[in-house]
């Protein structure tokens, strides 16, 4: 009886102690995936974690953008009533003088513009991250690679150093 329980648990702790097989992903293909719909590359790559960061990153983007168009077109349209000359419509910013209303319009407008092109390379980096993942996913990351920090004695002329010595083991 002794011997089957023995068996049994040298055949489980065997079974677990092989190595998992990593699934192979195609970089071509998760990097089409995601160049199609941002996100769809990493859910190939089954990195379904991702998928909230992405598309959150773009709901807080397309945020700033919207923001940013409206205050553009609130100082847009204050100057527009600060140069008319209609005296029916009155500048919503009392306080600015016209090259204020300026400023802050090109200021609006700078950020707005700004966010649209970091939209684009956010897209980029939804990209390059799928391409990447799927060429590095069969990277060793065992423990097989390791350094080790030991303290070390030299003689060189004649003279005894006392140092410290790095071994990597790959």
């Amino acid at each position: 009886m002794k011997k089957v329980i023995f068996l049994i648990i040298i055949t489980f702790n065997l079974s677990f102690s092989q190595e998992k097989k990593l699934r192979v992903y195609n970089p071509k293909k998760a990097t089409t995936l995601s160049t199609i719909l941002p996100g769809l590359g990493q859910v190939y790559n089954k990195q379904y974690w991702k998928l909230p960061i992405i598309y959150g990153g773009y709901a807080v983007i397309g945020h700033y953008i919207k923001f940013n168009n409206d205050m553009y077109h609130e100082f847009r349209e204050a100057l527009t009533f600060e140069t008319d000359d209609n005296t029916s419509t009155i500048n919503p910013f009392p306080n600015f003088s016209k090259n204020s209303l300026e400023r802050n319009m090109e200021f609006w407008r700078r950020n707005r513009d700004m966010l649209i092109i970091f939209t684009g390379v956010y897209y980029l980096l939804n990209i390059v991250d799928a391409h990447v993942f799927a060429h590095l996913n069969e990277f060793d990351t065992s423990n097989d690679l390791s350094i080790q920090i030991r303290p070390n004695i030299e003689n060189i002329n004649s003279d005894n150093l006392v140092g410290i010595s790095i071994f990597i083991s790959f």
